[in-house]
């Protein structure tokens, strides 16, 4: 059985089989539908249900909760329609522009750089090209079938090597697998590119650029991506980590605003020890920019880290400081235990 999806207010119409969840059905079609972690875990793809019946699957409660559910919202990554849909969500155009692929690859190299962060390069064959848009990410394809998700930290022009910021999760089937046993030309398969968050090139607006931990990697490629460009929007990047030593690539950070004319760079430490010698900002990250910038309307802004995080910068942002609920584009880093408990 086909059931038809409505999307308003495009108009955009697609086809759903009985069973099939309809986030799968829209990518199936080239349809842009925001999402992130597509397991119903960072509620990246929550929506409003206008019409028909769904079910959803096994989701996060903060993802969905059963009011919000109750309300008319809906998760669709793990909603399967009961009849013909309407759903009323924000498309993303140019979603579908590259073609997803399954791309072996070979470990090139692996560099600590902090005490629990590997950033791992990657050679694709001489036949393969990946294109993608900075800021989005690829799924490893494990030998028992599941999947673990990193975001590309290299701007697409660069793309001799595909660069990834691994941060070790303790008992997680991949990360103890990268920090122990794996070794440079070892080869992994992944599919990609995927996700929504990435740069917006028809936007003339200053840029807040918020990551916490390797949520940094997709905003380093966004930079980058953005100085390829030669853009002239002013670009302020918060970079938040609970030690300094979390701010893995803070002496780059410092030579981009050296060098770069319209960038600036506000690193952010929660939980400094006296022997860490912090005499920087402290917090929350995304607090630093609410007490800088408390007059958000004119901004985009890119958020990418913890959950509680993004959450926080989002509800805030929109609701204290003005900023376009429509120019807050964010990717949850979510962890094995987030989508384990989903």
């Amino acid at each position: 059985m086909t059931f038809q999806i409505t999307v308003q207010p495009s108009g955009r119409q697609f086809s759903c089989d009985k069973g099939e969840t309809l986030l799968a059905a829209a990518l199936r079609a080239g349809v842009g539908l925001p999402y992130g972690c597509k397991n119903g875990a960072c509620g990246s793809c929550k929506g409003k249900l206008l019409a028909g019946s769904v079910v959803h699957g096994k989701h996060q409660e903060r993802a969905l909760a059963a009011a919000e559910e109750a309300a008319g919202s809906s998760l669709f990554c793990c909603a399967q329609p009961q009849s013909d849909v309407t759903i009323e969500a924000r498309e993303v155009l140019g979603v579908g522009e590259f073609p997803i692929k399954k791309i072996p690859a070979r470990v090139t190299t692996l560099e600590r750089v902090s005490d629990d962060v590997i950033i791992m390069t990657l050679q694709l064959p001489a036949t393969e090209r990946m294109q993608y848009k900075a800021g989005q990410y690829i799924e490893f394809m494990l030998k028992d079938g599941k999947r673990r998700s990193y975001s590309l930290a290299n701007a697409p022009h660069d793309d001799a090597m595909t660069s990834l910021h691994i941060r070790h999760m303790p008992g997680g089937l991949f990360t103890d697998h990268v920090f122990g046993t794996m070794k440079e030309r070892d080869i992994l398969r992944f599919e990609g590119p995927l996700g929504t968050f990435f740069l917006r090139e028809d936007s003339d607006k200053p840029m807040v650029l918020l990551a916490s931990g390797t949520g940094f990697a997709p905003i380093k490629a966004i930079i980058e991506h953005a100085v390829h460009l030669k853009t002239d929007r002013a670009m302020v990047l918060y970079w938040g980590g609970r030690r300094p030593q979390d701010l893995y690539l803070h002496a780059l950070c410092e030579e981009w605003e050296r060098t770069l004319p319209n960038f600036r760079y506000i690193p952010v430490v929660s939980d400094a020890l006296p022997e860490d010698g912090w005499h920087g900002r402290s917090g929350f990250v995304h607090r630093a920019v609410m007490e800088d910038l408390p007059d958000l309307s004119g901004y985009q802004v890119y958020a990418c880290g913890a959950p509680v995080m993004v959450e926080s910068a989002q509800r805030d942002f929109v609701s204290a400081c003005k900023l376009p609920e429509e120019e807050f584009f964010a990717d949850s880093f979510t962890s094995e235990a987030d989508l384990a408990a989903a």
